[in-house]
């Protein structure tokens, strides 16, 4: 009993570490900003995005668990400059290009701007002054790694759920609300708006990069069985994805019901802001702020540090001090555009890489059936990259009409999965040729 229980005591030790990691500050925005313009609508809006934002999460961890951890590694199984590209791309989406800028523009959102007056809101002066201040103390940390921001971690993740359930307990026991009419594209087709919505999140790209980080976690354990490892991994990532599920639904449902009572907002800083201020007073707005704040620059450290040590190994030349300046003076810079520019920017660039990562991800899953062989692969992302592209160039505004009338014309592309049948169809047809191959190698 004893050693069922470590081990239960351990796993459970991952699972939280695992949720910590996918926690960022910056996932709290979306939830509330979804529930208020899905409205009466949540329930399909909800599960839409769950499936990207929780359920594939959980899958990417597993997958490149079960193979070793490294994505880099893993992506060569393309071709090596595959396998760098794809990696630094994944890196620099949760890094210096999205995710680190936002957490700076959600600090902003969240614990600057509500306490401004209109002129100064309008004003680009406190948005610069607030992300310079943020930037200098994350390039502090990272600059100087210790175990504070480890130990900040440990403190701030169980106060920011304790926050969010208190905040959830009010709006279920003395709602701010009833459900509104759903907006935009809510009205009509909410679940493929939710499902697209989670990419935002970039949970799916953490993924294939936390991977490594649960392995080597586990490994320290003294834990070598691959077996094993893999069992762990599946435990903890349940538990984050459990974690994960609680937070977005509750979020949603505050965002959902507080339309009546805080107006609507173009961003969910602003609403779980506004939400929390009308459920506990000034008090539980102050405190919201000072918790994702703390969290915002913990999950910045930690990204800069990441991407930081990870370009040190591509480029041996740049030291990681460097890199770190690079990074944080980059994202410094990103930040000063605003939290709703920086998400319209970054959502047609996660339309492009989301779908291609989706398919990496289960195509690592069951690789052992086509030996790995690099031409499945190919052909399936290839396929998946002609219609992702088109999404990522729709989403940016752009209009192509040959292509449009090509990527419209395909299954579910209403759903925003028309990616889907032509990544199954160059997997079959990779697949095809390589059995092809195989057989003429063995007749010869």
């Amino acid at each position: 009993m004893k050693n069922l229980g470590d081990l239960v005591k351990n796993n459970l030790a991952v699972g939280f570490m695992l949720f910590a990691l996918f926690l960022g500050a910056g996932n709290i925005i979306f939830p509330p900003l979804l529930g208020q313009q899905a409205g009466e609508n949540i329930v399909p809006a909800m599960i839409g995005f769950l499936i990207t934002g929780v359920g594939l999460p959980l899958l990417g961890i597993v997958a490149v668990a079960k193979n070793g951890g490294d994505l880099q590694e893993v992506a060569s199984r393309i071709h090596p400059w595959f396998g760098v590209i794809f990696t630094s791309v994944v890196y620099l989406s949760i890094g210096p290009l999205f995710a680190i800028p936002r957490t700076g523009a959600v600090t902003y959102e969240i614990g600057i701007a509500p306490y401004l007056s209109d002129a100064q809101a309008d004003s680009w002066v406190p948005l610069f002054i607030s992300s310079f201040i943020y930037f200098a103390i994350s390039l502090y940390l990272a600059l100087n790694p210790t175990k504070l921001v480890d130990r900040i971690g440990k403190i701030l993740t169980p106060a920011l759920l304790i926050v969010i359930l208190l905040l959830a307990l009010k709006s279920v026991i003395t709602p701010l609300g009833a459900l509104q009419e759903a907006h935009g594209d809510y009205m009509t087709k909410a679940f493929s708006k939710g499902f697209v919505e989670g990419y935002l999140t970039m949970d799916v790209l953490a993924s294939l990069v936390f991977g490594i980080v649960v392995v080597q976690s586990i490994q320290a354990k003294g834990i070598i069985d691959r077996t094993k490892q893999v069992t762990i991994t599946i435990f903890a990532g349940i538990i984050a994805a459990i974690g994960l599920a609680f937070v977005y639904v509750s979020l949603s449902w505050i965002g959902a019901s507080s339309p009546s009572a805080i107006g609507y907002f173009n961003e969910g800083g602003s609403v779980i802001s506004a939400a929390s201020k009308a459920l506990y007073g000034s008090g539980g707005s102050i405190i919201l702020s000072l918790v994702i704040i703390l969290a915002c620059i913990t999950t910045s450290v930690g990204l800069i540090t990441a991407n930081a040590t990870y370009f040190a190994k591509i480029f041996p030349k740049a030291s990681y001090k460097l890199l770190v300046v690079i990074f944080t003076v980059f994202s410094f810079f990103i930040s000063n555009f605003g939290l709703a520019k920086l998400i319209a920017i970054t959502l047609p660039v996660l339309l492009f890489i989301y779908p291609i990562a989706i398919v990496l991800m289960f195509m690592v899953m069951f690789d052992k059936a086509w030996n790995r062989a690099p031409i499945v692969y190919s052909l399936a992302l290839i396929a998946t990259a002609f219609v992702s592209l088109y999404d990522g160039i729709q989403g940016a505004g752009f209009e192509i009409k040959w292509y449009a009338n090509i990527v419209s014309s395909l299954p579910l592309h209403s759903q925003s999965l028309g990616w889907l049948l032509p990544a199954i169809v160059g997997l079959v047809i990779g697949w095809g040729i390589h059995l092809i191959t195989k057989s003429a190698k063995h007749a010869k």
